[in-house]
């Protein structure tokens, strides 16, 4: 029996960090009917309200981005596998379309408790973020997962939500130390960059890790920022 402990461990993970993200990344999976279907301009959903705080400390709503076109996405600073990727992409798009006044870029950390705003500072400087255009969010961790689970419709789980699972599954729940998958407490999360244009509205996915998504993902950029703030 001790010797099956470690395979339980591991299907215990599996299970409970893969029913966290089952909604959204079954929408996600059933959206993409064929390759770049989600990479498409389409009117997804509208993003819902939110209120979170910036790495200036000032309150960002998405009222405070109406008419504009932003690029979202999901990160946190002690990640090590996609959101270094991730933060390049976009410091690549900062500086190719630093003649759009229209466009924002938003990252939203999924690990709020150790991104304070402070630290959001120190790891938008490694990127060269404009404070104006780049925006680095912070706050309510409930509230972020919600936003990108039910908002976004992307992906993520928290190797602390396993705490609940331990209580409840005892010893077959995996211990603190596996669950982190040695990347300074992994949080698994989708890597996707979400397009949305001037009315809040969600209008396209795009991979950070694959050149022609990215390719089609400039050219919707194109497209959304040519549209009036009333189109």
């Amino acid at each position: 029996m001790p010797a099956l402990r470690p395979l339980f461990l591991g299907l215990a993970l599996l299970l409970t960090a893969g029913a966290a993200g089952l909604v959204a990344w079954s929408w996600l999976r059933a959206s993409d009917g064929g390759q770049g279907a989600l990479e498409r301009l389409e009117v997804h959903s509208d993003v819902p309200d939110f209120a979170f705080v910036e790495r200036s400390g000032r309150r960002i709503s998405r009222a405070d981005l109406m008419g504009m076109v932003w690029i979202a996405n999901f990160i946190y600073t002690r990640c090590t596998e996609t959101c270094p990727l991730q933060s390049a992409r976009l410091a690549q798009l900062q500086a190719e379309f630093a003649g759009e006044p229209d466009l924002r870029l938003v990252s939203v950390t999924v690990d709020p408790d150790h991104d304070t705003p402070a630290v959001l500072s120190g790891y938008a400087e490694r990127y060269r973020a404009d404070p104006v255009r780049w925006l680095f969010l912070t706050g309510d961790k409930r509230a972020i997962y919600q936003l990108a689970r039910e908002g976004f419709r992307l992906g993520v789980v928290d190797p602390d939500d396993h705490a609940q699972e331990e209580r409840r599954l005892g010893w077959l729940t995996p211990t603190p130390a596996l669950a982190t998958h040695g990347s300074k407490g992994l949080i698994m999360h989708s890597p996707r960059l979400v397009l949305v244009d001037r009315q809040a509205r969600i209008r396209a996915y795009h991979r950070p890790d694959d050149k022609p998504s990215l390719d089609r993902l400039r050219e919707n950029l194109k497209i959304l920022l040519r549209q009036s703030r009333g189109g």
